[in-house]
């Protein structure tokens, strides 16, 4: 009876200690510091930013801190002058979240649909450009801080009291498709996102006119799959878009064709 006690008041103090505990799967980006062979939700908002910052040269957001996310937070910390050790800590993970001209992709896009939701007029797109630098100056102006056109902790807490992000989610369009490989003449391999297609030829890649889709975005694309926009193209406007085919065959069998593209995220 004594050892049942025991055994009962045993699983009692874990059941307590599991409740008390937040799980790392659910954590956000900065409740603690990430390393190779974590995995969870705050390890893809990282590899998203990441990603934004032409870091990652994967063409999806894992969820799981492998050697591609190690050598990317390194490449992040050198060019920011952080101490380099590979671990997302304190200062990595503010550092990350500061957005600035050149950023592109869902992190941009972000902010972006939170200025136009707060009354700012601007392209949703990804691409942190001039124009976004713009109106982050003149938000910054109206907000009394510093009109640096970098969306630091300060502009971002602003954003967050004003708006909430709008999101793309469930639109639908029908566009014109040709496809295109990594090794054409001309081509460097590279997407505008920082994609090396030569590198990673499994991936799920569209080249579009990112006033119809913003860069960065998850779609679906009916007979291709699911992909990110990740890449432009100089005859890519409009109602256009182009799939990554590794195959020269494969991508010339895809042809010229209307398809359905329907954007996830």
């Amino acid at each position: 009876m004594i050892q049942k006690m025991r055994i009962v008041a045993a699983l009692l103090i874990v059941s307590a200690i599991f409740v008390a505990t937040p799980s790392f799967a659910s954590a956000a980006l900065g409740d603690r510091t990430m390393q190779n062979g974590n995995s969870g939700q705050d390890v893809k908002e990282l590899q998203d930013y990441l990603m934004t910052k032409g870091m990652f040269p994967y063409h999806t957001a894992t969820g799981y801190f492998g050697n591609i996310t190690e050598n990317a937070v390194v490449a992040f910390q050198e060019s920011r002058n952080l101490q380099v050790d590979g671990l997302a800590g304190s200062e990595t993970n503010k550092a990350i979240q500061v957005l600035r001209r050149g950023d592109i992709g869902k992190q941009v896009i972000h902010i972006q649909s939170q200025l136009q939701q707060a009354g700012y007029e601007g392209q949703v797109d990804g691409i942190y450009g001039s124009g976004t630098v713009a109106i982050i100056e003149q938000f910054q102006r109206n907000k009394g801080l510093a009109a640096d056109g970098i969306a630091g902790p300060a502009t971002r807490r602003a954003l967050d009291q004003m708006a909430s992000p709008e999101s793309a989610a469930g639109k639908e369009m029908t566009v014109e498709s040709t496809a295109y490989t990594a090794d054409c003449t001309g081509c460097s391999g590279v997407t505008k996102m920082g994609i090396d297609l030569e590198k990673y030829p499994d991936a799920k890649v569209i080249a579009v006119d990112p006033d119809q889709i913003p860069l960065g975005s998850i779609v679906e694309v009916e007979g291709y799959g699911t992909a990110i926009a990740a890449d432009i193209g100089g005859d890519i406007d409009h109602n256009r878009i182009d799939v990554f085919i590794p195959s020269q065959e494969n991508a010339l069998n895809w042809g010229r064709k209307d398809v359905t593209v329907r954007v996830i995220e």
